[in-house]
């Protein structure tokens, strides 16, 4: 994607690769929300191998001009996640991302980098709405969310935090951005 901050690009994480970027990225202050402040580097390699090796959950590295800049994961949430915390609907799949700690700001890039997310997940034609659970206390994120098209149902508890459980579909997406996907 081509963006006013630049091109914007995914590609699948390389767990043992990419274990130390990662790793500075989690345990960031400014990525309290992904809830692994305290992990070492055995662990995030690890968490990302035991994601690349299930079948429903996939992690991509978000390249920014080329340098990675973002995390997206990819989930079904009828088996990772939100199982049995509300009915998933046939084409559901299930969204995290972060943004890299920067100290250089730039204006329009988190909003740009969920967009290219969403985009990147609506390409799959099978996929029909999107699914995130953010914590409740993560206000930047809802409102990231809301701007994208995602519509708020109701707060769920986690076993790991309470958790605003919101949806989008593909015509929201469009509605919300402007952008047209292939449906």
């Amino acid at each position: 994607m081509s963006t006013t901050v630049g091109k914007l690009t995914l590609r699948p994480v390389d767990p043992q690769g990419d274990a130390e970027l990662l790793h500075r990225w989690v345990t960031d202050p400014k990525a309290a929300f992904w809830l692994m402040q305290e992990a070492r580097l055995q662990d995030v390699e690890r968490e990302y191998m035991s994601i690349a090796a299930h079948e429903h959950h996939d992690a991509f590295l978000g390249l920014h001009d080329g340098e990675p800049a973002f995390l997206m994961e990819r989930y079904d949430p009828r088996y990772v996640e939100l199982v049995g915390l509300y009915e998933p609907e046939p084409g559901d799949i299930g969204m995290h991302f972060l943004t890299a700690p920067s100290d250089v700001r730039v204006p329009g890039f988190t909003r740009a980098v969920i967009t290219t997310v969403m985009e990147h997940l609506f390409a799959d034609q099978s996929v029909k709405r999107v699914v995130v659970e953010p914590d409740v206390g993560n206000k930047a994120v809802h409102a990231l969310n809301e701007a994208v098209g995602f519509v708020p149902e109701r707060e769920i508890d986690k076993p790991e935090k309470k958790a605003l459980l919101s949806f989008c579909t593909r015509a929201q997406f469009e509605a919300a951005t402007g952008r047209t996907t292939a449906a």
